[in-house]
């Protein structure tokens, strides 16, 4: 039902009589109030179609290639290729462009799939709807609405189809069709034939959302027919923006091309010098261009966040888009609802309490009739159902059911409701009582009802100032015990107040009712494994102050500061930011929508990255606002989770700890195989150096195209893999990353280009001269074709390009681990890992052997003093790493032992002092 219209609200009388209007809908659409018959239904989704939007803008694929083929690493390979070509050598132009169209294909690849499984998500929160089938109120698959269902609009729900009211009244927010921010009001009663359609006062569209008030709408028009429908098929896919990780990679991406640009254009000379043709220094600057360049970077990046999406989503954590996923990695805090989060969201009325009577519990029998007054006014100024709608709603009707009070037939006496407001924190109904007379019933927060009252208990005597005492006393020592608390009143009218202020005065308090909501199983847990990341938590809450402090301190939450709403309302931003930047945890009680709004803005000005939870209409400016918005899948409204970031499908509070969790552990698993790749260029860039700077008496010691054989060959697997690896010990128990961290460190390329980079640099260009030594190869002597040292130097480059791809295996192996020894993840743990390998090796080996392979790619067999001698490779690097990591523990523990000396000995230094 609707709130009681105003007189100036009310239709003109030229205007179409709405039961008129009505009855003629009916007859078009062949539908009924009672709604229509499941078969009938079914009939009309054949005809008319799912309730769904169809893609319009034609196919995207040939934009979304272009744009993989205009990446940066992608127009330098080109740019090779190109150089390639022009010097001579089309066999190499053409590897190279087949590298780059391979390239370009997996990672388009990858990003279609990466925005199917984001799409895929939307299983996991099926869009409902609530209709009448049958004459029953019934939940059916928002898509399968036809024109003639009646639909039952609450107050929270997103409109899915266009209709015309046929009774009550809402306000909505029509944003997303019209702009306008303000909702709206829309009636049953107010009938517009003239106009433009979108500002009728009886129609709903879909794609808007109900804020306040309840009503029944006959449906119109589905799917594409819709007015939504019609915008989108005029309207063009919105360009997907870069997240900042991807943008960090990009940055990422041109430094490489300029330095491996560089490196190529500073090197001709020196190819010249050593008295290469230029075609030969071409070629030579073309092999520094592609041994520079990581082609496998930017795809792999793209599947890793996609497997971060999907493992949360199996965890229960619904992301919507790649990019939260990095974001929540470097949470510092978490502003988090009590009811529902931190609780378990299913009320239960355990104290009663009546200014003659006091405090009795509802199992006691023989209760006093003040008390059943108190249960019958509480369950009367309800909207809810028997389980189901609002808990703490349905908490009241269920007291009044164990009362014995029959609450059937309680929407047929109504005659007028004005919905709760946040702002005002309560909410109102007038009523046929039993004995025929009118009514107000009111419930809500006790400062706000209270206020309104000049009477009080059942027989109204007038309220006294020690009244108000012990009232506020009985509430702070209910408060006291984590239990919510809500004031009950009434008054008798003659007449239908006209509106809210009209019918919430002169009151009479019936009494208190106190409801338990006890804190989840798991949420303490939770809130220790926060603090123990370094992130803070902070309880934004409607309850009352004393009530959210309890159940914080249950579940862990240092909430030593209580702010209440009204000093927050009243403090400038000068003063939020110092409080917010002290040390501490806050609860911030009886908030209003626009509070959580600073407080985000608050927090985030000062450089903290926000999770925000909610689940309510007015929750979705904070939820926009916030870094991670978090909205509730099962108690949530539509508005809530469409406004949000991140839906917790089973609303638990440890859900979003183990979604940062998650978050770290993709960005720690990023910049793993970011080290692992980015390693790989130094034992590839080597043997053109030696080349240039020995004139030439050296040889190269790889090919371009062994280069790319590696690049995108035996690379690609474990880097991938790399990407799957397990949460490192003590991922968790470090400090949140600074916002503006980026992606690539100096210690990342330092341990990737200053250690593993110049061991396995050493190893494969050393087994490279090794081999040659033992054919009786001296520097300068020809290993050019013809030549009686071809064959050794074919055998020589087959050795330095085995001994990358060994080298990949324990630097694969090695950065698994950033400081922790592998043992404590273990050595098989990551099982996709050790087939990349596998695979990787096994594909070296055929292209070393296979005569088909070696005459493409200039490589030969090796003796099996060779193989033996390679497969120590792998384990040099590995174990090399394990004692850097060893070191590095041990000047971190030191450090730590350091930090911590002064204070123990400061009491033993004080008293020698003293003595």
């Amino acid at each position: 039902m609707a709130a009681v219209s105003a007189p100036e609200d009310r239709a003109d009388p030229s205007t179409p009589d709405p039961r008129e209007a009505r009855t003629l809908l009916y007859r078009d659409l062949r539908a009924i109030p009672t709604g229509l018959s499941g078969r009938e239904a079914r009939r009309r989704l054949v005809s008319y179609g799912r309730n769904e939007l169809r893609r319009r803008g034609g196919r995207r694929w040939p934009q979304e290639l272009r744009a993989q083929l205009t990446q940066p690493l992608a127009l330098l390979l080109a740019v090779a290729a190109i150089l390639a070509w022009l010097s001579g050598s089309p066999l190499l132009a053409g590897a190279i462009g087949a590298v780059v169209a391979l390239n370009a294909t997996f990672a388009f690849v990858q990003e279609v799939e990466a925005e199917r499984a984001v799409e895929a998500l939307a299983a996991y929160l099926p869009s409902l709807a609530r209709v009448v089938r049958d004459g029953e109120h019934v939940s059916v698959d928002a898509a399968e609405l036809v024109p003639g269902d009646v639909l039952l609009i609450d107050e929270g729900d997103r409109i899915c189809a266009d209709g015309r009211l046929i009774d009550g009244e809402l306000f909505v927010d029509a944003s997303t069709l019209t702009g306008e921010s303000v909702p709206v009001r829309r009636s049953a009663e107010l009938v517009d034939t003239t106009g433009p359609v979108l500002a009728a006062r009886d129609l709903v569209f879909s794609g808007t959302s109900c804020t306040e008030g309840e009503a029944r709408a006959l449906v119109t028009a589905t799917g594409m027919h819709t007015e939504i429908g019609r915008i989108a098929a005029l309207s063009e896919r919105v360009a997907r923006a870069d997240s900042p990780l991807e943008r960090q990679v990009k940055r990422v991406a041109w430094l490489i091309a300029a330095v491996a640009v560089g490196a190529g254009l500073a090197f001709l000379p020196a190819g010249l010098a050593a008295g290469l043709g230029l075609a030969a220094a071409i070629s030579f600057s073309v092999g520094l261009i592609v041994a520079n360049v990581p082609e496998g970077l930017l795809p792999t990046i793209t599947l890793a966040l996609a497997v971060g999406v999907r493992d949360l989503a199996r965890r229960g954590a619904v992301v919507k888009r790649l990019s939260a996923v990095e974001t929540l990695g470097s949470t510092t805090v978490i502003c988090t609802d009590k009811t529902g989060t931190l609780t378990e969201n299913r009320m239960r009325a355990v104290r009663l309490w009546t200014p003659a009577g006091g405090t009795v519990e509802p199992g006691t029998t023989d209760l006093p009739d003040d008390v059943r007054l108190l249960a019958l006014s509480a369950a009367a100024c309800t909207t809810a159902e028997p389980g189901r709608g609002d808990p703490t709603e349905t908490a009241l009707v269920d007291l009044a059911r164990r009362l014995g009070i029959d609450t059937a037939g309680r929407d047929a006496r109504r005659r007028g409701l004005f919905g709760f407001e946040p702002h005002l924190k309560r909410m109102s109904t007038v009523d046929i009582e039993g004995s025929g007379e009118l009514a107000v019933h009111a419930k809500g927060a006790p400062e706000s009802i209270v206020p309104l009252c000049t009477g009080i208990g059942a027989d109204g005597a007038p309220f006294r100032a020690d009244d108000r005492t012990r009232i506020a006393e009985r509430v702070e020592s209910f408060a006291r015990q984590g239990l919510r608390v809500l004031a009950v009143a009434r008054r008798g009218v003659i007449a239908a107040p006209v509106d809210r202020g009209h019918a919430e005065r002169d009151l009479r308090l019936l009494g208190l009712v106190a409801l338990l909501d006890p804190p989840r199983s798991g949420v303490a847990e939770a809130i220790r494994d926060a603090h123990q990341a370094g992130i803070r938590v902070h309880v934004v809450t409607g309850d009352n102050g004393t009530t959210a402090a309890e159940i914080a301190r249950q579940v862990g939450i240092g909430a030593d500061r209580v702010v209440p709403g009204d000093r927050l309302d009243a403090m400038p931003e000068v003063d939020l930011d110092r409080l917010l930047a002290e040390p501490g945890e806050i609860v911030f009680a009886r908030t209003s929508p626009e509070a959580k709004l600073r407080i985000a803005d608050a927090l985030r000005s000062t450089g903290q990255v926000v999770a925000m939870t909610g689940d309510g209409v007015n929750d979705a400016p904070a939820l926009h606002r916030a870094d991670i918005g978090v909205a509730m899948g099962r108690s949530g409204t539509d508005v809530a989770r469409e406004a949000a970031t991140m839906v917790l499908t089973d609303d638990d509070f440890g859900t979003i700890v183990a979604a940062v969790a998650a978050g770290r552990r993709v960005y720690d698993n990023i910049r793993k195989f970011i080290v692992y790749i980015f390693t790989h260029a130094v034992p590839e860039v080597v043997p053109f150096l030696v080349f240039a700077l020995s004139g030439g008496a050296v040889p190269l010691g790889l090919t371009v195209l062994q280069i790319l054989a590696i690049d995108l060959g035996t690379d690609i697997l474990p880097a991938l893999a790399l990407g799957r690896e397990p949460a490192e010990p003590g991922l968790m128990a470090r400090p949140p990353r600074p916002r503006h961290e980026n992606v690539v460190r100096p210690a990342m390329l330092a341990r990737a280009w200053g250690f593993l980079g110049v061991i396995s640099a050493a190893l494969s260009f050393g087994g490279f001269l090794w081999v040659l030594h033992r054919a009786g190869w001296q520097p300068g002597d020809p290993t050019g074709v013809g030549s009686p040292l071809h064959h050794a130097y074919q055998q020589a480059t087959t050795m330095a390009w085995l001994g990358i791809v060994a080298c990949q295996c324990g630097t694969a192996m090695a950065v698994r681990t950033s400081r922790a020894a592998l043992r404590q993840i273990g050595v098989l743990s990551n099982r996709r890992l050790l087939a990349g390998l596998g695979v990787g090796v096994a594909a070296a080996l055929a292209a070393s052997y296979l005569p088909p392979v070696q005459a493409v790619l200039g490589t030969a067999a090796l003796p099996p003093v060779c193989l033996f001698l390679l497969a120590t490779f792998p384990f040099v690097v590995w174990c090399a790493d394990e004692l850097r990591r060893a070191a590095v523990r041990h000047r971190d523990d030191r450090r730590a032992a350091g930090r911590s000396t002064p204070e123990r000995r400061a009491p033993a230094s004080t008293g020698a002092s003293l003595r």
